[in-house]
């Protein structure tokens, strides 16, 4: 068993005050750690800062950051300012994001994703360490910066990888890097261009996880998920690497056409079963605890709303997360 299990808050459907009492529950629940993203929900800090207090025995991290829609100083002043209230406790995961997020919504141009990721790495490496970074990185400039209250501990830097450039970045510059969508069969794929990385280094993959015993409803809610994601470019490179291209084809041209209901239809029952876990609650677990067995030594589920959960109120929850934890 990895010593780390994570779970992605805030959870669905539950108002964030109210994760105080689920939050302070998880370590006895076999949880280790509790991760954010950041796409159109809540920000990436304020639920972890909030955990902070809640339930101070809990490893927090972002999955991710983006590095395009903060500045590099105020990325490292939130990350710093989080180090300080959980110290030892921290992985600040940063990535590109997409051209939707970044572009479309926050309206700053997507440039050069390997290369800001990269320089925006090297800046929180120098910032957090609590040194003056002045200079000029490739994709911007930074004059005379000093964090006025660098952590103690600073956190662990995390970059989100999916093809082999980017892995390789991680293994060499990183503390870890963060995965997403892929199988417990695409782990080798994906650690193999990670086979520089020095000892002690983090792999951690978020993993969708729908915990109902009913197909229908398991593969409705995973098609939908898995066509907003794999349609963008970003995601279709990466399982085109991966080996997906000719099986997801038929979604692709669908999608391009504009035929969401083709497109949602065109998804093989094969791809369902291997990107998203579904099941029972004990058959979940067991599907996620492969994926530590393939080399994730941070497992970190995302619990998607099923039937069962908006029905049953906080105590199905609560049963669900408690089979669904380590142990």
């Amino acid at each position: 068993m990895t010593s780390q299990w994570g779970l992605t808050v805030p959870l669905a459907g539950v108002p964030l005050p109210e994760h105080a009492g689920l939050l302070q529950a998880l370590p006895d629940l076999g949880y280790s750690d509790v991760w954010t993203s950041e796409v159109a929900g809540t920000d990436a800090f304020t639920p972890l800062a909030l955990a902070s207090v809640w339930s101070p025995r809990l490893r927090l991290g972002t999955a991710i950051v983006p590095v395009f829609t903060r500045g590099p100083a105020l990325i490292a002043m939130q990350a710093a300012a989080l180090a300080e209230a959980a110290p030892g406790r921290v992985a600040l995961g940063i990535g590109a994001s997409s051209p939707v997020v970044v572009g479309d919504w926050n309206a700053v141009p997507f440039d050069r994703p390997f290369e800001r990721s990269r320089d925006v790495l090297r800046f929180l490496r120098t910032a957090l360490a609590g040194e003056v970074v002045d200079g000029v990185f490739d994709t911007f400039q930074v004059k005379r910066f000093r964090l006025e209250r660098p952590p103690g501990v600073p956190p662990k830097l995390l970059l989100a990888a999916l093809r082999a450039k980017m892995l390789r970045l991680a293994a060499a510059e990183a503390d870890g890097a963060v995965l997403n969508w892929l199988s417990v069969e695409d782990v080798a794929t994906v650690r193999s261009e990670l086979a520089g990385a020095p000892e002690g280094f983090e792999v951690a993959a978020r993993i969708f996880v729908c915990p109902t015993e009913d197909e229908a409803v398991a593969r409705e809610t995973a098609r939908r998920l898995i066509a907003a994601y794999l349609t963008v470019p970003a995601y279709a490179a990466f399982h085109r690497w991966l080996g997906r291209g000719e099986v997801l084809k038929a979604m692709w041209d669908a999608w391009a056409a504009k035929d969401r209901r083709a497109a949602l239809a065109a998804i093989p029952d094969e791809v369902v079963d291997a990107l998203i876990v579904h099941g029972s609650p004990q058959r979940c677990r067991e599907h996620v605890q492969r994926y530590a067995d393939a080399g994730i030594t941070t497992p970190v589920m995302a619990l998607l709303p099923t039937p069962e959960l908006t029905a049953g109120g906080p105590e199905v929850l609560l049963d669900t997360l408690r089979a669904l934890g380590a142990r």
